[in-house]
């Protein structure tokens, strides 16, 4: 198999482990970036970017990288924070008056970004189709009901999470969330992708699909189990209310719909652009001082959904000390997608990290093979 790209000199054996991911762990299209201190100082990609194995994978090419949007999405927030126009600490309400419905009236952003609303998913079925109306979702969000006392309880919200942010976002931007993506982020960091897949700067957009061959698991999968113990609870309805959620991802209507939370396509490139810049001493995205406060711890505990022991700062995971959940040194925050690619931020070490895969593993957070690279760069630093 070819492998593309680069590797500054002193991480050349990178090239090493980004290999043997496709020899040894079913890679069969992915890429790998890592900046320092503002430089670009591994860019690696590999395989193909269709599933008949005929188009190149480059180093722009898109994959869905699923959760790993929530924390573009984050930064997005925060920077309207930056602006004035939006108050962490102030009801969601008081921005979106149609969000105060069922009980959410005293809900603040923050609680939203840190995953203690107790808005984790529709109570009721909702439409399949639902998800491809972006005005339709969101006004379905504002008029859910909390599983729980806002506050009482950390619960990840693995896609209402996308449209009540990104309805909060165009409340108090006055701007359609594509808009305020390609002006805040997309422009100034040069990003080839977004949310969605459809009219961003790379046409090259890859399937994805699933290992053919599954990988050790780092955890126990505590969340299928409480899907299958419970079919009507939050965990369940939080990843398959409605079913297309969970299906139709190379889909046209997938790929052109806003899904804030899960339909980000972005290169590895994009990630590392993002998060080295958060890594930086003097961030373009955002105030250094919010960056703290976006990394700063503001939920602990084991979430009622993930079923696991998570850190949340304002929209961002936190470093922690398992492997699947390490971001570098104790300072370092992003976001894992399912299947396998992340972004983080390591400011202490002032790098940006992004990997993304079009096979997608079955880990909770990061798998052996975001793992494998993270752990070897850090060897080499």
């Amino acid at each position: 198999m070819d492998l593309y790209g680069y590797c500054a000199p002193g991480f050349e054996s990178l090239y090493d482990t980004f290999a043997a991911n496709f020899r040894e762990c079913g890679d069969s299209g992915a890429a790998l970036a890592v900046r320092q201190h503002g430089e670009l100082i591994v860019s690696l990609w590999a395989g193909a970017a269709d599933r008949d194995g005929e188009t190149p994978y480059t180093e722009d090419t898109l994959a869905n990288v699923f959760s790993s949007s929530k924390g573009v999405l984050a930064l997005l927030v925060m920077q309207q924070v930056a602006s004035g126009k939006l108050d962490l600490d102030r009801p969601v309400a008081n921005y979106w008056p149609d969000f105060a419905a069922a009980g959410k009236g005293e809900i603040t952003a923050r609680q939203l970004l840190c995953h203690r609303a107790g808005l984790v998913a529709f109570r009721q079925k909702v439409a399949d189709g639902l998800i491809y109306d972006w005005e339709g979702a969101c006004a379905q969000v504002a008029a859910a009901e909390p599983w729980w006392t806002p506050g009482s309880h950390q619960g990840y919200a693995p896609f209402l999470y996308g449209w009540a942010l990104g309805g909060l976002l165009e409340q108090v931007s006055s701007t359609q969330l594509p808009e305020l993506y390609r002006r805040q982020l997309a422009q100034p960091l040069e990003l080839d992708g977004g949310f969605g897949a459809i009219g961003h700067m790379s046409t090259r957009i890859a399937d994805v699909g699933p290992l053919k061959q599954p990988l050790p698991e780092l955890r126990e999968n505590a969340v299928g189990r409480a899907i299958k113990e419970d079919r009507n609870g939050p965990v369940a309805m939080a990843f398959t209310n409605p079913v297309s959620l969970m299906m139709g991802t190379n889909s046209t209507e997938w790929r052109g719909a806003l899904i804030p939370a899960a339909n980000g396509h972005f290169s590895a490139r994009d990630l590392a652009a993002v998060y080295g810049d958060l890594a930086s001493d003097s961030p373009a995205t955002l105030p250094a001082e919010l960056v703290q406060e976006a990394r700063r711890e503001q939920s602990h505990g084991r979430d009622a959904v993930l079923q696991a022991e998570v850190s949340f700062g304002c929209g961002f995971i936190r470093s922690g000390r398992a492997a699947d959940l390490r971001f570098g040194g104790e300072q370092g925050f992003g976001h894992p997608g399912a299947g396998g690619s992340v972004g983080f931020a390591d400011p202490e070490r002032g790098l940006g990290f992004g990997y993304v895969t079009t096979r997608l593993g079955q880990s909770l957070f990061m798998d052996r093979r975001s793992v494998s690279l993270v752990e070897h760069l850090y060897r080499l630093l």
